[in-house]
């Protein structure tokens, strides 16, 4: 089937009535739309956009083609699919609501942070254990460096980094996810006591990284990222940046599904700033909501990222909190279950702030007239 089919929201609410009609629970309930984009592509082109209420979903993909159809009520099923809580040892995440995952760079070059805790894993252990006291729900152990142009680890080097960290963390009861894309460096990641695999490509990189999450039975993120091998950010090029990174997303997912990979075990990261112009960032934070419609939990990482800067006058990565706060808001509101943040405790207030904003949007009727 060349034809492909979107279910875009476009119009959101604060509760299960909005001025434009009836609206439905997206993410778990975190959000609420009452209008949808019905977008169908043939190859690169898009053919045919139609705007939808809840009210008339039904009979707008009733009258599509047999495959659109099929394929619409699945997006249609997961933009409304609450997702089960994802055990951590002796700590679940809920995914009901937006969950914070603290950042622990173990490396000599990341583009934030690099260095601080190379080699000292006490002041790593410090910085993480404040993260969590800060609210962090998990913390993201990395001992590589992803930003453009960073020199490749050694998968040994890469390990010897994060597997101390990991022990140490998980021996306080952490919930951890190990960042890497290697295998080995997976494997004894998971044997040391993590719990997820937060891989930027998408299982991609080293073919046995998939076996090894099968079997395991840990969670794993699957982040979009163009490139391959050494260089992430490569080939970067798109007919419309927002579907081809669903589209990649859901191949990625499929082949996680076909490999033995639980469903609930798969959440997924539309790689913000990897191999992206910042007007192509900016249409998919703009477009996060659709990633719902592939019917698994979202990542959102956008922290402290180049984006924020190129719109901040080249501010360095140390005074680009304000714009990571802004994305982290955009991504509870499109109802991303997890915000991966350099900056716990700013991020975990204004996630307070939020919550206390949209319940009482839900509680209170008091200005919305009769029915």
């Amino acid at each position: 089937m060349s034809q492909k089919l979107y279910i875009r929201p476009i119009a959101f609410a604060e509760s299960p009535q909005s001025e434009e009609g009836e609206a439905v629970r997206l993410a778990g309930g975190m959000v609420y739309a009452s209008r949808f984009a019905l977008i169908v592509r043939d190859g690169t082109r898009v053919v045919s956009r139609r705007r939808v209420g809840v009210e008339g979903m039904a009979a707008a993909l009733a009258a599509l083609p047999d495959a659109l159809a099929a394929d619409g009520e699945a997006q249609w099923a997961g933009l409304r699919t609450a997702h089960v809580p994802i055990p951590c040892g002796n700590r679940t995440l809920r995914l009901d609501q937006p969950q914070v995952m603290g950042i622990l760079n173990v490396t000599a070059d990341s583009f934030s942070d690099g260095g601080k805790f190379l080699d000292n894993p006490d002041a790593a252990l410090r910085h993480a254990h404040a993260m969590l006291e800060a609210g962090a729900a998990l913390i993201d152990v990395g001992g590589e460096s992803t930003r453009p142009g960073s020199a490749p680890v050694w998968e040994g080097d890469e390990a010897k980094r994060v597997v101390p960290v990991i022990e140490r963390l998980a021996a306080s009861g952490a919930a951890i996810s190990i960042d890497s894309r290697r295998s080995t460096v997976i494997e004894a990641a998971l044997a040391a006591g993590a719990h997820i695999v937060n891989d930027v490509s998408a299982l991609r990189h080293d073919p046995r990284s998939m076996e090894i999450v099968a079997r395991s039975g840990a969670p794993v993120v699957l982040m979009h990222a163009p490139g391959s091998e050494g260089d992430l950010h490569a080939d970067g090029t798109y007919a419309d940046v927002v579907l081809d990174v669903f589209d990649d997303l859901r191949e990625r997912r499929d082949a996680c599904l076909a490999a033995g990979i639980a469903r609930e075990k798969i959440v997924l990261d539309p790689g913000i700033g990897f191999g992206k112009s910042l007007a192509e960032n900016l249409a998919l934070v703009n477009a996060l909501p659709l990633l719902h419609a592939l019917g698994q939990p979202v990542l959102f990482a956008a922290s402290r990222k180049r984006m924020i800067g190129a719109l901040s006058n080249e501010a360095p990565a140390s005074r680009r909190l304000g714009g990571s706060l802004m994305l982290a808001i955009r991504a509870f509101d499109a109802g991303a279950q997890m915000v991966r943040v350099h900056d716990v405790a700013e991020t975990v207030q204004a996630l307070h702030v939020w919550r206390g904003l949209r319940d009482a949007a839900l509680t209170d009727f008091s200005q919305m007239g009769e029915g």
